[in-house]
């Protein structure tokens, strides 16, 4: 039974794709769903995207072992989401744009910012890649099959749906893996752990006094946790792009404001689930918790949903990756590529014109990266020093010229350049030095540099063209026209 409800969970994921096929008509639909989510779509498509596999199985592992302080890795995110939201999501959203380095080359009026997505494109595909071969680990158990298969089953079918319809077909897919992982976490796997334990009374006696201490991982990781995970909620093209489709300010701004605040709810029920189960489940490896719990202790079928809910969220986080990387690959690499090897980057098709051509551009750009995924995620058995990599240059590089954007005028292209070149030397570098790419020092490194660089480089630069900040501040005005369109370089 089993089985078969992640058989039919994978047949409506593809249906769902084909649903969103008919809301797709130009590249505005494919690549941020026309820019209408309502709040529900809106706050549902983004929770299922920063809620992963790392958050629900992860989640539930770090709760084994820590009690309720796993909950912090959750709860970085959850701050990360809530900032956004509440601080930066509204001026996002209203720049109409597709990526972060549209943003840089918008706010600074310097075309050598469109190097920053070389960097979002190496995060986001790595991040499309542990996406995928973490949910390959629950397709190896329930199929029986080797883990190329089981990637092949799982990113074939990613791939199908994300590439028929784009952000719409991936929105309604994030709805119901949005569902499944409330059901799952919230009305079964929470209730059924905490009954099988005893309830609090049981896990008082049974557990280890740290269980209900919230500082029980330990400081250093908390604040690992929030300079990673939060810090990079605020910039990842991924969550960038799902507030590009928001139909207004005020719901990126609320929207994402409920989705923070379910975040860190889901968190705390994760840790609880996890705390609940160091009382009568013992593993090797801590990350089998959570299916070893649907396993033994849920009835089949139930069992099933809940196993159905950690695909879901690994799913939703490797499908708006893959887009992501997709997007980026096309609207800043691709161009940036053609410069420097001294070709002119071909004009986009006027889309008033043939919006099917635009369409199916970005599908070959989907499939495209989606191979590649498969691929690398067949080939290898560990992509987290990649990953953690990709992160840190991603924070250490880009988050001070990218939020610095927002909240200083005074800055200028060339200190967002020199910040981001010297912010990453400065990651890459100090990993060198520690010898040890999974060290908490890099990033640490790479933002310190990146912010004294940004400071006194723009202070000793001229200030921005007037015309671009013009254009920049127009952008961000409350009441901007909804129809304005960047095209170009924003210019």
């Amino acid at each position: 039974m089993d089985l078969t409800i992640i058989v039919i969970y994978l047949a409506a994921m593809v249906a769902f794709g084909w649903w969103g096929k008919t809301r797709t008509s130009d590249s505005s639909d494919f690549l941020v769903a026309g820019r209408r989510l309502g709040p529900v779509l809106y706050t549902g498509t983004m929770s299922a995207l920063v809620l992963g596999g790392a958050s629900t199985v992860g989640g539930v592992a770090l709760g084994y072992e820590y009690g309720i302080s796993g909950a912090w890795l959750v709860a970085a995110i959850a701050l990360g989401v809530l900032a956004l939201s509440l601080f930066f999501a509204g001026r996002i959203q209203r720049l109409r744009i597709f990526t972060v380095a549209q943003m840089l080359e918008l706010r600074y009026g310097v075309g050598a910012t469109a190097a920053s997505g070389l960097v979002m494109v190496a995060y986001t595909l790595m991040l499309a890649v542990t996406s995928t071969m973490a949910y390959a680990t629950v397709f190896n158990v329930l199929f029986g099959t080797d883990r190329v298969v089981s990637v092949l089953i799982g990113g074939v079918i990613v791939v199908i749906y994300s590439t028929i319809g784009g952000m719409w077909s991936i929105t309604l897919t994030d709805m119901v893996q949005f569902i499944l992982q409330t059901v799952g976490i919230f009305l079964l796997l929470l209730p059924f752990t905490w009954s099988h334990a005893g309830g609090l009374d049981g896990i008082k006696a049974r557990a280890a006094d740290s269980v209900f201490d919230l500082g029980a991982i330990g400081t250093g990781t908390v604040i690992t946790y929030i300079v990673v995970y939060t810090f990079g909620m605020l910039i990842g093209q991924d969550i960038w792009q799902r507030v590009f489709t928001a139909r207004s300010p005020q719901v990126a701004r609320w929207g994402g404001t409920a989705s923070g605040v379910y975040c860190l709810v889901y968190g705390v029920a994760g840790a609880l689930i996890g705390a609940a189960a160091s009382t009568f489940v013992t593993v090797e490896d801590r990350n089998d918790v959570y299916a070893t719990i649907a396993e033994s202790i849920l009835p089949a079928g139930i069992s099933g949903l809940v196993l159905a809910a950690a695909v879901a969220a690994m799913m939703s986080t490797a499908s708006g990756a893959l887009i992501a990387t997709a997007t980026v690959a096309r609207t800043d690499v691709q161009p940036l590529l053609a410069r420097l090897v001294g070709r002119t980057p071909a004009p986009v098709q006027d889309e008033a014109e043939n919006p099917e051509h635009d369409v199916r551009s970005n599908r070959i750009y989907v499939v495209a990266i989606g191979i590649a995924v498969v691929v690398i995620a067949s080939l290898l058995s560990d992509v987290v020093s990649a990953l953690t990599i990709a992160y840190d240059i991603l924070v250490g590089g880009l988050l001070v010229p990218i939020l610095g954007g927002f909240v200083w005028r005074r800055a200028t292209g060339v200190g967002a350049v020199v910040a981001m070149a010297a912010g990453t030397v400065a990651t890459l570098g100090t990993m060198a030095v520690v010898g040890d790419v999974l060290a908490n020092e890099p990033v640490y490194a790479g933002l310190v540099v990146s912010a004294v660089a940004y400071v006194l480089v723009s202070l000793l630069t001229r200030p921005t063209d007037p015309a671009v900040m013009r254009e920049w501040t127009s952008r961000l005005a409350e009441d901007a026209p909804e129809s304005a369109v960047l095209e170009g370089s924003g210019r």
